[in-house]
């Protein structure tokens, strides 16, 4: 297939590129900048220069690219701005939905995130309703998300993966990145809140599965939500934090992590690290 891939040179794009190509797809990535660009272009695919926010180009972008299928892998997180990134989730997709419309693309597969659900006792399935009566700071987050899902609906066929926490090379959770520099300053601590994790090459596995899975959400996560009593002290081991304190409390409510028995059981995705446990210690 020929696959219009906007998020091409992020950290989940550069490893879902190389995993299209080796299947054979033609990928056409959008680049914001010449910088993108070439990175797009030393994966193999072929980079345009567009912007999400400039709708009218990205129309036509996207109409001369002719692709099966459009693939949404964009955040804006660089910079840890979540307004930002709700901005990308909202206005960046609604752009990207009606560009794919107006060039006849029948199927988009959209990144979304596991932790936007509602409250509860147990890990939440594709079934559990967004938490769009969440307290306000975690309400511009969540409306992001719904903002997202409710525009790539609109095509005929969908998927949307609602990822669990990315860690590994280049995201937030490994050695030198965000959350490491806050377990050295000992300003990350162990909680109650449970939270499902998700190796970013198992991402890439999942993007490229999800070509041909059946219209609708798909928790991708691992085997083992957590509570950050036991997943906090291995990262800090595993990036060489000392030990954290531990806050005792109730568990947030919402912090409840996600079941992939949808995506195991259903569709036969299976991550390539099934825990956190042992993929902190890889990497």
């Amino acid at each position: 297939m020929r696959i219009f891939l906007a998020g091409a040179s992020g950290v989940v794009g550069r490893r879902v590129v190389p995993a299209l190509l080796g299947e054979g797809h033609e990928v056409v990535g959008l680049a914001r900048g010449a910088g993108s660009a070439d990175r797009i272009t030393a994966l193999g695919a072929t980079a345009v220069l567009g912007d999400v926010y400039n709708a009218p180009a990205l129309a036509e972008i996207v109409r001369a690219a002719a692709p099966d299928v459009v693939m949404h892998q964009l955040t804006d997180l660089g910079s840890g701005d979540r307004t930002a990134n709700a901005q990308v989730r909202t206005v960046g997709t609604r752009n990207l939905v009606d560009a794919a419309k107006a060039a006849g693309v029948r199927r988009i597969v959209a990144q979304s995130i596991s932790w936007a659900y509602e409250p509860g006792a147990a890990p939440a399935t594709e079934d559990t309703p967004l938490d769009l009566a969440g307290a306000p700071d975690r309400l511009g987050s969540v409306s992001g998300v719904a903002s997202l899902e409710t525009a790539v609906s609109e095509l005929p066929e969908w998927v949307v993966l609602r990822y669990g926490t990315l860690y590994g090379p280049d995201t937030w959770y490994t050695a030198g990145g965000l959350m490491a520099q806050l377990a050295a300053a000992g300003t990350l601590a162990a909680t109650a809140d449970v939270t499902s994790f998700l190796h970013i090459d198992d991402a890439a596995s999942a993007a490229l599965a999800a070509l041909t899975w059946p219209t609708g959400p798909v928790n991708v996560c691992d085997d083992e939500p957590a509570a950050g009593y036991e997943w906090v002290p291995a990262f800090c081991a595993s990036v060489g934090a000392p030990p954290p304190a531990r806050t005792d409390g109730e568990r947030t409510p919402w912090a409840r992590g996600a079941d992939n028995t949808h995506a195991r059981k259903d569709l036969g995705w299976l991550p390539s690290r099934p825990s956190w446990r042992e993929g902190f210690k890889l990497g």
